[in-house]
């Protein structure tokens, strides 16, 4: 055999010998947290709580089982417990009751109305908690939509940002930390910022709803707020869901008019979204966790089909993995729950 034939066979050895094994970094529960790309933390979520009118009661939402609305007096104990779990923000969405819903939702905008007296009972019993405020008019009017809508049918862009103007400042007045349009009507943001500054709220953070897609996962949601459109749809004004490209212009022009956080909501059928908005932006990304996704869940844990723990950890973990800072979740009371007996099992 040649010396040339013995170098051949050398070298196929030594390429057999050094098959790359991946597995080695998965051996053990440690080597697997050491190496991994994406943790999902508590201080990733915020958690969506429903606040109704009276006293003492907490009724829960057929369609999103484990999910409540709140009269004030027990949303308050609801927060201070979620806040001792390590959760730091909450989003607030009032349930308004029909008598005081109106075709402009001048309600959304009085000083004491239930947002703003929950807003100010909220700070002074949990002040270090961040209280984020929809800024939407669909809790507020008898039609259901987002916008003032004129003899035709058709929802008034103009208009609509004036009001949604008056309920910023009127959230903010009443102690607000981030105000979060929600509308998607043009403009918006640029004219809510200048309204803030101009009123002393310059600290008054933005969370715009910046790619809101008119999707079919929002029904539990309506249902708890009682807020379905009376009459059409919300596709003149919420996205398309088959565009991506778009969802970069909505985003682009919420930075240039002040957004502080932009947002992407549904967020698992729009995972691809949240990774192009992460890669245009270096501002934090939200995504919104949305009733649909979380009532599908339950559905299919209370009928035995999935291990609902393990699916939670590993949606929300997709939805960090696709980009997203912050989570808005319905979960994230019991996240925090399964996070922090995951911590104690480790430092056991």
């Amino acid at each position: 055999m040649t010396s040339e034939n013995l170098t051949s066979n050398n070298a196929n050895q030594v390429s057999t010998n050094l098959i790359l094994r991946p597995r080695r970094l998965r051996r053990t529960a440690t080597l697997r947290r050491m190496v991994r790309e994406n943790t999902l933390t508590v201080d990733d979520l915020i958690y969506p709580v429903f606040v109704m009118e009276g006293k003492e009661q907490k009724v829960e939402i057929a369609s999103m089982p484990g999910c409540y609305r709140y009269t004030l007096d027990l949303l308050l104990k609801e927060i201070a417990q979620v806040y001792q779990l390590g959760i730091g923000a909450i989003a607030l969405f009032p349930v308004i009751p029909e008598a005081k819903k109106d075709d402009t939702a001048s309600e959304s905008y009085n000083p004491d109305g239930l947002v703003q007296l929950t807003v100010r009972a909220i700070k002074q019993a949990v002040p270090e908690i961040l209280v984020i405020t929809d800024v939407a008019l669909d809790p507020f009017t008898t039609h259901g939509h987002d916008g003032i809508v004129d003899e035709k049918g058709v929802i008034l862009n103009d208009p609509t940002v004036e009001v949604l103007v008056k309920m910023a400042l009127s959230q903010a007045s009443a102690g607000a930390d981030m105000v979060a349009p929600s509308d998607m009507m043009d403009g918006r943001v640029g004219a809510i910022r200048q309204a803030l500054d101009a009123e002393g709220y310059v600290d008054v953070r933005i969370l715009a709803y910046s790619a809101k897609y008119a999707s079919a996962y929002y029904g539990p949601f309506r249902d708890a707020l009682d807020s379905a459109p009376r009459f059409g749809d919300k596709k003149t004004y919420q996205m398309d869901a088959a565009n991506a490209r778009e969802a970069i212009k909505e985003v682009a022009l919420d930075i240039a008019e002040g957004a502080d956080i932009i947002m992407v909501k549904p967020a698992l059928a729009y995972l691809d979204i949240i990774n192009k908005v992460k890669n245009y932006t270096n501002l934090p990304v939200a995504a919104y966790n949305v009733s649909g996704e979380y009532a599908m869940i339950k559905a299919a844990a209370q009928n035995g089909w999935i291990d609902e723990k393990r699916v939670i950890l590993e949606t929300l973990t997709s939805m960090k993995r696709a980009g997203a800072d912050l989570i808005l979740t319905y979960f994230a009371k019991e996240v925090a729950l399964m996070l922090m007996q995951v911590v104690g099992k480790i430092r056991q």
